[in-house]
């Protein structure tokens, strides 16, 4: 351990490995933002915590389970000239879970349905969104760590790398989701782009990796112009109550 604590190398590789879970954790955290927004929000606030939680102790319990986690890149059977191993079947029906989840939510925002005020969700609606976080947070989780025994070789790095980017997670959660629940069209957005990330899993399930630098300049790109748009929008308000006032 104290060799690890002294090496430069290790922490060059602890960095890195922080950098990039820290990123592959967007999808998490875009896909929580979502799915707590429809239920009143002290239950999104538990739900957000036990997600995060989950995808905590998912990343740690897999990384203890190193050897089994790599047969599980091991192919199980095959079609035509292409094998197919428990991840991939595990990325391909989390991935299309993610687009019909996202292709749904889409299709009630359109509908723009009427609900009353005070209507309250069902009281089983809490549950369901707790097995649809578990659901993504399996298949993000392993995803991650797949990622993270490809670029380091001590468990402890892996483990360290994780903690601390579940912690950032956990940070930047709460805002984004009271973000999104505050301004409608970024959920549509988010929603879009959970979509892209589920044909994103689908294709990596299938072996055709798809590089998620292009999938998060694309939603960098769509972010900052929906900023400001909310600016614009903000500033047409400022001056529209100014002239009431004036006038």
């Amino acid at each position: 351990m104290m060799d690890l604590l002294t090496s430069p190398e290790a922490w060059a590789a602890l960095l890195t490995l922080t950098a990039l879970e820290i990123v592959l954790g967007i999808d998490n955290v875009i896909f929580l933002s979502v799915i707590v927004s429809r239920i009143p929000p002290v239950q999104a606030e538990r739900a957000r915590k036990i997600g995060l939680a989950l995808a905590l102790i998912f990343r740690i319990v897999l990384l203890s389970a190193l050897v089994w986690l790599i047969g599980l890149t091991t192919p199980v059977f095959s079609v035509g000239k292409l094998g197919f191993s428990w991840r991939d079947i595990i990325l391909i029906g989390g991935g299309f879970f993610l687009i019909a989840k996202a292709t749904h939510e889409i299709h009630a925002e359109v509908e723009a349905r009427d609900v009353e005020a005070d209507e309250k969700p069902p009281a089983s609606a809490f549950f369901w969104v707790i097995v649809q976080i578990i659901i993504i947070d399996l298949v993000f989780s392993l995803d991650s760590i797949i990622t993270a025994i490809g670029m380091a070789q001590d468990l402890e790095i892996m483990i360290a790398a994780v903690i601390i980017a579940v912690g950032v997670m956990y940070i930047s959660s709460g805002p984004v989701a009271a973000f999104v629940a505050e301004h409608p069209t970024t959920k549509m957005l988010a929603l879009a782009f959970l979509v892209l990330i589920g044909v994103a899993l689908v294709a990596d399930g299938f072996e055709f990796h798809i590089p998620r630098g292009f999938i998060y300049v694309a939603i960098t790109f769509s972010a900052a112009v929906e900023a400001f748009n909310i600016m614009a929008k903000r500033n047409r308000k400022k001056r529209a109550l100014a002239s009431k006032q004036t006038g």
